[in-house]
């Protein structure tokens, strides 16, 4: 794999909507997680999982990047989003896997980086491995937000971490469900906060 520093130049010319210091805070966090099975929910076009892909290898972690790599609702045509030159001319969809695989394969994580095709709630009922980490960046609606913090989270080990993505308190910078799953997850018990830069903001689990 190339360092750190050539794989977040990568990251910085991939197409993404996580800023470069929460891509480095995302690294950071990572970095110090315990454990080698790390999945993250929602990976575009690959942006966040360079940086959790060079946190891996670091760690000598394997990440399970998920994502069906068709774009959330938000990202659809008609919404401010939107990228048309993501669109597959084959079927009119939006497919961010070509891209998604280049980034990995330019940054050289494919021995540390293995992607999961297909939509979270069909997989999660298959992967019975334990994670000691996280990462919670898919669709934003509530149904899909819900639906993949109650699929993923309990398989969380005590100790491990759960990164979220989006977390807005004021309503007026983004949607709500990531902002009300972390207030749930802290008010559980289950959880303990241990940081946040800008939208990111990181849980240990407890219990």
């Amino acid at each position: 794999m190339r360092n750190p520093a050539s794989v977040f130049d990568v990251a910085r010319r991939t197409k993404g909507f996580m800023p470069m210091v929460e891509g480095l805070a995302l690294f950071e966090f990572a970095r110090h997680a315990r454990g080698t099975t790390w999945l993250e929910v929602g990976a575009w076009c690959g942006k966040s999982t360079l940086y959790l892909g060079a946190a891996a290898t670091r760690a000598g972690a394997t990440l399970f990047s998920l994502d069906h790599h068709h774009g959330s609702e938000e990202l659809q045509e008609g919404w401010p989003h939107f990228d048309p030159t993501l669109v597959d001319p084959a079927d009119g969809r939006l497919n961010t896997l070509p891209s998604w695989q280049r980034t990995v394969a330019d940054a050289g994580l494919e021995e540390t980086v293995i992607g999961l095709v297909g939509r979270s709630e069909v997989i999660a009922p298959h992967f019975a491995t334990p994670l000691n980490l996280l990462f919670l960046d898919g669709g934003h609606g509530d149904v899909v937000a819900w639906r993949d913090f109650r699929d993923w989270a309990p398989k969380v080990v005590v100790g491990g971490l759960v990164l979220l993505h989006d977390v807005f308190a004021n309503p007026e910078d983004g949607g709500r469900p990531p902002y009300e799953i972390y207030c749930h997850a802290l008010d559980s018990g289950d959880f303990v906060a241990r940081g946040a830069v800008g939208s990111l903001h990181a849980l240990e689990r407890r219990r």
